[in-house]
């Protein structure tokens, strides 16, 4: 085949299409957003959608807490090093409540003037202090006994689960 007819049966190619704003205001025009009415609402979630969650973050952070020492003392009672252990648990679960915690405090001081902006931020702080936390537990306490604090710190963020199934 020569170059020419080549050339004439091969596509010519072409700038990658672009989304221009019309394209995308065309697009969103588009889209209706039809709110639910109450009875709407009530059918898919039941006749308690309006009422406010009994769940509250403080309320949460105290589940916490009190699972915190319950896991404490279970690992004090089941170790060979008891106290090590039920240190060991308490750290881990503190490093769940502890963020928590301050985020809900976070919350609580902000009252209506909360953005999405200010819960990335918060949720930031929580990563950051949980990080900080670990850390500071890895060089600071000597006798750590990893399997209690890890345990205790992953039950404690499970307290999360219990609340939303409990709302």
């Amino acid at each position: 085949m020569t170059d020419e007819k080549r050339s004439i049966l091969e596509p010519k190619p072409q700038a990658p299409a672009r989304a221009t704003p019309e394209f995308w205001d065309e697009e969103q025009e588009q889209e209706t957003i039809v709110p639910l009415t109450r009875a709407q609402a009530e059918r898919l979630f039941g006749p308690d959608v309006g009422r406010a969650s009994r769940v509250t973050p403080f309320r949460v952070v105290g589940a916490q807490v009190l699972l915190s020492l319950v896991a404490a003392l279970a690992w004090w009672s089941l170790s060979a090093s008891p106290r090590d252990a039920a240190m060991s648990a308490w750290l881990g679960g503190m490093i769940g409540w502890l963020p928590g915690a301050l985020f809900a405090l976070r919350l609580r001081m902000s009252g209506d003037r909360l953005s999405v902006g200010s819960l990335m931020m918060g949720e930031a702080v929580k990563v950051a202090t949980t990080i900080a936390l670990l850390v500071a537990v890895a060089y600071g306490y000597p006798g750590v006994h990893w399997i209690a604090l890890l345990v205790t710190f992953v039950l404690t963020l499970k307290v999360y689960w219990l609340a939303l199934a409990l709302k």
